[in-house]
Order: C-alpha cells, then sequence, then structure tokens
C-alpha cells in the first residue's frame, strides 16, 4: 500500500512515479479527501478544546456560587458531536484506505520506462561453456529437428488426457519418469537455495484467509485471478466455538504463490532488527484460475492452473534491500547454471512490473522449439508496500518500529524448469540427457528414455 504521509507531502512526485506504471492518479479525488479530513480534525481539535474550557468555567462557576446551568448543557451536547466526527474521520480514512489498497508500489527510479514486454531490457545473458550462439548471441539451433517439451515428455510420462479427464483444461498428471524429474528439480532447488544459499526450509499452508491476501496484495485487486474454497453448504463442515455456535468465517483461497504464506508469515509482528534478514524458502503447488488463453502457451506445461514453485523471498533492513534484490537474482540464476541451461536477466520496465513490485528482475531460459526466450524466475523488491499492508516492522536499537521491505521470487517454477530440461537436452533418438546436478537425485540415471 501507498504511503498515505508521501502522498500528502509530495503529491506531483507521487502522481509522476505512478505515470510510469501507466496508472492515472486522480489528484482531485485525493485533495477533496484531504479537505474534508482537515476539515474534522480542526472541527474535532476546537470541540475538545472548548470542552475542556467548558469543564474549567463550570468549576469556576460553581466555586463561586453562579448558576453553571448553561455551561453543563453545552457540555453535555459536545460528547455527541465529538463521536459523530469521530465516525465521520473513521469514514474519511475507510475510503481512502480502501482506495490506496488498489494503486500498485511506485517504481524505482532505476526502473526504465516503458508499456509492455518489449520495453525491458536485457541485462545480461548466459551461455554454457561449449555452447556454440549466433549472431544474435542466441544458442544455435540443434543439430537435428528440436521437438518441443511435450513430443519429448509424452513417452516418458507427461499425461494431459487423464489430467483433463480428471480436471480439465491446464492442467497435467506426470508419471514414471517424468514425475521423478518434477520431483528432482524440486529437491535439488530446495538443496541449493537451504545449503548454499542460507535460506530456511518452509511448509506452509495451501489455504489462506483474505486477511493475508490484503496484506500480501493479491487482494481486492486479483480476487478474479484466485480460486476459492468453500467448507461446505451446511453447520457441519463450519467453524464452531466452546458453546456450539458456528463462527463466522472469512473466504478461503488457495495459494497462487507461497510468496503468500511466507511473507504474510510476519503480518502484525515487529521483528528485532538483530534477526535481519530473515530467508526463507518453500516448494508448495500454486493455483492460479487466470491462466490465459490462446497462442504458444495452450499447449503443454507452460502455463498451468495448478503448477509448482520453489519460492525464495526476503525480510530484510530498508537500506540493504537492493543488495538483498541482486543477491537473489544470483541465486536463481546458480539453478540454471548447475543444470547448464542457458538463460538471460531482463530488467522489467514501468509498465511490465507486477502489481507489488517497486522494481524487477526476469530470468527467462532458452527454449529451442519455440527459437525463443521464456521466463522461468521473476525476482522483486517490494520495499514496504507489502510490510505496511501487513504491518510488519522491525524494531531499530533505538526509536519507534518501522517497516520493513520484502522481497520475493522463483527459485525456479519446477514445470517450467522440467521444460527447459527437455528441450536443451533433448537428443536425436528422442530420449533425454539428465543434467549431471540431477543424476544422484534421478538415481544415478544418466538417459531418460520412452
Amino acid at each position: 500500500m501507498l504511503d498515505s504521509n508521501q502522498l500528502r507531502k509530495d503529491l506531483p512526485a507521487v502522481i509522476q512515479a505512478l505515470a510510469v506504471r501507466g496508472v492515472s492518479f486522480d489528484a482531485e479525488r485525493f485533495n477533496a479527501l484531504e479537505a474534508r479530513r482537515k476539515s474534522v480534525q480542526v472541527e474535532t481539535e476546537n470541540l475538545q478544546a472548548r470542552r475542556n474550557a467548558v469543564s474549567k468555567l463550570i468549576g469556576q462557576l460553581k466555586s463561586q456560587g453562579q448558576d453553571a446551568s448553561h455551561a453543563m448543557a453545552e457540555s453535555q451536547q459536545i460528547p455527541a458531536r465529538l463521536k459523530e466526527l469521530e465516525a465521520e474521520l473513521d469514514g474519511i480514512q475507510k475510503e481512502l484506505r480502501d482506495w490506496l489498497m488498489t494503486l500498485p508500489n511506485l517504481p524505482h527510479a532505476s526502473v526504465p520506462l516503458g508499456k509492455d514486454s518489449n520495453d525491458n531490457v536485457e541485462v545480461r545473458r548466459w551461455i554454457p561453456p561449449g555452447m556454440a550462439t549466433d549472431a544474435q548471441g542466441n544458442p544455435c539451433p540443434l543439430d537435428f529437428e528440436a521437438r518441443d517439451h511435450v513430443a519429448v515428455g509424452e513417452p516418458l510420462g507427461l499425461d494431459f488426457e487423464t489430467a483433463r479427464k480428471l480436471s480439465g483444461a491446464r492442467f497435467m498428471m506426470l508419471r514414471g519418469q517424468m514425475a521423478r524429474l518434477h520431483r528432482a528439480l524440486a529437491q535439488f532447488m530446495l538443496d541449493v537455495q537451504t545449503g548454499e544459499h542460507g535460506y530456511q526450509e518452509c511448509y506452509t499452508p495451501y489455504i489462506v484467509n483474505g486477511s493475508t491476501l490484503l496484506g500480501t496484495g493479491q487482494l481486492p485487486k486479483f480476487k478474479d485471478d484466485m480460486f476459492w474454497v468453500t467448507k461446505g453448504g451446511n453447520e457441519a463442515g463450519q467453524d464452531h466455538d466452546e458453546h456450539g455456535n458456528v463462527i463466522p468465517g472469512e473466504d478461503l483461497y488457495l495459494i497462487s504463490t507461497s510468496e503468500i504464506t511466507l511473507a504474510g508469515s510476519v503480518r502484525d509482528t515487529i521483528v528485532p532488527a538483530t534477526d535481519l534478514p530473515l530467508r526463507m524458502t518453500a516448494h508448495t503447488p500454486c493455483f492460479r484460475s487466470e491462466a490465459g488463453s490462446g497462442g504458444r502457451d495452450v499447449r503443454g506445461m507452460i502455463r498451468q492452473h495448478q503448477f509448482d514453485k520453489v519460492e525464495l523471498v526476503q525480510i530484510v533492513h530498508p537500506d540493504t534491500s537492493y543488495q538483498a534484490l541482486e543477491d537473489m537474482v544470483g541465486h536463481a540464476e546458480a539453478i540454471l547454471q548447475k543444470l547448464g541451461l542457458p538463460y538471460r536477466v531482463v530488467l522489467l520496465c514501468g509498465g511490465d512490473m507486477g502489481f507489488g513490485a517497486a522494481k524487477t528482475y526476469d530470468i527467462e531460459v532458452w527454449l529451442p522449439a519455440q527459437n525463443t526466450w521464456r521466463e522461468i524466475s521473476s525476482i522483486s523488491n517490494c520495499e514496504a508496500f507489502q510490510a505496511r499492508r501487513l504491518q510488519a516492522r522491525y524494531r531499530p536499537e533505538k526509536g519507534k518500529p518501522e517497516f520493513l521491505h520484502t522481497l520475493n521470487g522463483s527459485g525456479l517454477a519446477v514445470g517450467r524448469t522440467a521444460v527447459a530440461v527437455l528441450e536443451n537436452c533433448q537428443q536425436a533418438d528422442g530420449s533425454v540427457r539428465v543434467p549431471e546436478a540431477l543424476r544422484s537425485y534421478m538415481g544415478g540415471f544418466e538417459l531418460l528414455k520412452g
């Protein structure tokens, strides 16, 4: 959530920053709300001062034996008006808060201008040693006609037909070697992130309440992109208190990323500064109802309603968050380098960033069958945007608690990494070479064969 104090102090700068994201800010509406707020607060302060003065006057009149009835009548009217003003101020502040909840984060000064992915800026690319590249610096075509991951994976246990029968479109079932490859990738990623980069492994709920999603930024804007969960149509499926009464519950949702639960774990918390940074990782399924439609993403594992990720989250001191962002990009890159998969790092422009991000890097892996780079990780610094919504703060050695900075990213998307392995490691005979770093997780197998 944006900082209302920043809006009051430097509204033109906020308007300009939101414009970088293609968002128009209604300054007239904000100024009208501010005028109402100030008017209510001035009247409240004047009434409180008058209440104190009248109370003092009543005491003086009574001590002098004079009639205090008029002053007492006035004093009895003031509390009712103060209560009205308090309710009015609460309403104004709620309207502002609800509005700010719908506005995206302000971009960092280093974020490039642009409307969409065409305006993103490549930062660097990594090509495995010994891999030939063309004049554009892209990996050269394979020595044989590249098949896409569906054609390569189906003989190995990639099963869309059964998943479609069970659940519908945009789901997959994995059998045999494909299931083992998927599990091996997730385990490998967790081992690298915990063993080499200092993340604490977590197991989190897959179902969360609305308050958690409000705190991390998925609600209210992206409610229709989530899968909602119900507990049944009668009281038998609902929670009860100790007297047997039904407890009113919040809406529940399947998580779209474990960023929600990992970042949400510091909600309403004051973290000692000495405990920072917090580094957390989790392997979870992710559920998204907005899996897209049309084009090349319809085929295969690229865009699914259910997929797995190994998520990285850091909770840090504000002074260190941009170094943490660079570190996290390196932590995701390490996975691809160990697997020998070519990739590039791209800095997103203002018009292509996610809702809560102040700055985002995407990592894109090379897919030979598509002859293009495809996103496999997105890593963002949200600064205090999420923390302000979550009321997540740290306590410095001196002074009042201050808001933390939160960062998140994929380390990596498991299904998309499997896609990259299938396409980049495919052999002319249809087999798939297992990257050396994965072989101990695959029982020592060097090849996957149908």
